[in-house]
């Protein structure tokens, strides 16, 4: 994110990063992402104000602009996604990570990914099985945008 901010390719004022946890390459990560002008709200912050708190902001600070979505699958707790680079406990379940694709409608959504999924360590397929929901709703959720445009 860095070197995107760097390159002028984000736009940090509505720019939002929900979930990062867990030991970080070192103390300052977080306070960086918000020095370079990211809202940043960390697991146990998102935990403390609630899911609908956090929708709230993350919908407030995008507005109306173009919004792209990177959806780390290292966000839910390696219970639910095993198979990434980066596992961090601490995480939300499945469930819960779907809910937060899902109260993402009604934002400019123009396009999004989903990263860190690494085949190699997903035992039984349960991180492929979380990543398809996860792109799945994000289709769903385009399409809904397109449905209300035409209408």
């Amino acid at each position: 994110f860095r070197r995107a901010v760097e390159e002028g390719l984000l736009d940090v004022d509505h720019s939002i990063q929900v979930g990062m946890r867990g030991p970080l390459y070192g103390p300052e990560d977080i306070q960086d992402a918000r020095d370079l002008g990211f809202q940043v709200i960390t697991m146990k912050e998102a935990r403390q104000l609630g899911f609908d708190e956090v929708m709230k902001q993350i919908h407030q600070r995008a507005g109306d602009r173009p919004v792209f979505v990177s959806y780390d699958i290292d966000f839910l707790d390696p219970a639910y996604a095993p198979g990434t680079g980066t596992p961090e406990v601490g995480g939300p379940t499945s469930y819960e990570g779907l809910e937060f694709v899902r109260g993402l409608d009604g934002l400019n959504l123009v396009g999004f990914d989903l990263v860190e999924v690494l085949p190699s360590y997903d035992s039984g397929e349960i991180t492929a099985v979380a990543a398809s929901s996860v792109i799945y709703e994000m289709i769903t959720l385009i399409a809904l945008k397109k449905r209300r445009e035409q209408s």
